[in-house]
């Protein structure tokens, strides 16, 4: 992937190819020492235990995060190791935040490797392994395992390879239709190339400063906002659509419900906010409400305006959809809609258990009765994300980041957005954020990356314990 790159120095004659290159060479170098060092390992009698499985995730993210930073260094672009890994690492993740103030001096090639970075983040980088593993005979269900955390996941097929490479085909088809949509909307090729690839992945890397509002286009914004939409729906449930013709799983799937459902709402309190209170007629209320709500909800990060602008109303709804996310099984980040939706089913059988207090009243999703086990791992996860929140909006007051910026900045990198709310818009200098905060952040991306437990795990020493 990053000799890949390296053909736009080529061909367009700009300063990175050495950067790709030595990059590129040094990954297959070191490739090859851990595969040495693999060689005399019997993998029938060591095989991989789900423990080993939270541990190659983890080392994954990590190792593919350092070598992506090296055309960053190698290139002179950014000159720091801190700021390099940051930027490789929020585009891994999906998050969007950038630390580099004019994107567009960027090569083509850098510009590029960016948005690469989103797309092959946006399955996670365990996912894309999934369908190599099989080659090599090791674990792919315990990695599979650690990287798909979740209150539910669905098996398209008994093989989970099988089922990587047709996610892996939706994902796909996904990002050459936005491709062509937005080229015919009258946007550049290679524009159009490095957004569809940051749409699918739900990210929200730019080729312009400006990000989407550059375009100054109608077209263009209502193209994003639908491929943004569709990218947050669950890749199983698009798989049955796409490749079944099983329309119906869709309509009937009650995460999906949930998901347009609270889409649809904040548009609406927004759109009608704007219209209020905003110079905006009717449709440009409803368009900039239906983006930005979607772009928050989706975790995508695209922008047409600076939404801490806009009454302070907005903001707590802004703040709202930065924690909700959208489907599970999809690209997205934040807490999902099906844990919004389990939650809340929880919280209405609670009321009707205090007046009956003998009754069994179950919690059913698509018909089925969601076990104890699974509403106990759904209220504990929230538990530990808002506590990640909170605990990392007091990190950020204790390195002295202001205390709007500060909270907006937690929110934003657990629930792996980009954008924030705060004094400083809705895209603070991240290049002015302390070394300490950058390193936080970074923390911060990869535990909302990976739903919180696959990393929180690794740091309890029961897990470090001899089994």
């Amino acid at each position: 992937m990053l000799l890949s790159c390296s053909l736009f120095p080529i061909f367009l004659g700009e300063n990175d190819l050495f950067g790709f290159i030595m990059g590129g060479l040094a990954t297959a170098a070191s490739g090859l020492v851990f595969l040495l060092f693999g060689q005399k390992t019997d993998h029938k009698e060591s095989g991989m235990t789900r423990r080993d499985g939270y541990i190659v995730v983890a080392a994954s993210w990590l190792l593919f995060s350092v070598f992506g930073s090296l055309p960053y260094m190698i290139s002179g672009y950014i000159t720091g190791f801190t700021d390099a890994f940051f930027e490789t690492i929020s585009g891994f993740t999906t998050t969007g935040a950038t630390i580099i103030k004019d994107v567009e001096t960027l090569p083509h090639g850098l510009l590029f490797w960016r948005s690469l970075t989103q797309w092959i983040g946006g399955l996670g980088i365990v996912f894309f392994t999934v369908v190599v593993l099989p080659v090599f005979g090791v674990g792919e269900t315990q990695l599979f395992a650690a990287e798909a955390i979740g209150p539910r996941r669905r098996k398209l097929h008994p093989r989970i390879g099988i089922s990587g490479r047709w996610i892996l085909t939706v994902y796909l088809i996904i990002t050459i239709l936005c491709t062509i949509a937005l080229r015919l909307c009258g946007m550049e090729l290679f524009d159009s190339v490095n957004h569809a690839l940051c749409t699918a992945a739900t990210g929200g890397f730019s080729t312009k400063n400006a990000s989407i509002a550059y375009f100054n286009s109608r077209s263009i914004e209502y193209v994003t906002t639908f491929f943004m939409f569709i990218s947050g729906i669950n890749y199983g449930l698009l798989f049955f659509v796409a490749f079944k013709g099983k329309v119906h799983k869709l309509l009937e799937d009650t995460e999906f419900k949930w998901y347009l459902f609270v889409i649809l709402l904040f548009t609406v309190i927004v759109g009608v906010s704007l219209f209020i209170s905003t110079p905006y007629d009717a449709a440009d209320a409803f368009r900039n409400a239906l983006f930005h709500v979607t772009a928050i909800i989706t975790t995508t990060g695209f922008t047409t305006t600076d939404y801490t602008l806009w009454p302070p109303f907005i903001w707590m709804i802004i703040g709202l959809c930065m924690y909700l996310g959208a489907c599970a099984g999809s690209t997205s980040g934040g807490m999902k809609a099906i844990r919004l939706a389990i939650l809340t089913k929880t919280m209405r059988n609670e009321f009707h258990r205090i007046l009956h207090p003998n009754a069994v009243i179950p919690v059913r999703i698509n018909g089925k009765v969601i076990p104890q086990s699974t509403r106990h791992s759904v209220l504990t996860f929230s538990l530990f994300f808002l506590a990640l929140v909170f605990f990392g909006w007091f990190f950020y007051l204790a390195i002295g980041v202001d205390i709007t910026d500060a909270y907006g900045t937690s929110l934003s990198c657990l629930s792996n957005i980009g954008l924030t709310i705060g004094n400083h818009g809705c895209n603070i200098p991240w290049d002015n954020m302390p070394v300490l905060g950058k390193w936080f952040s970074a923390f911060l991306m990869v535990v909302g990356r990976l739903e919180v437990f696959a990393v929180l795990l690794l740091l309890t020493p029961s897990f470090w314990k001899h089994r």
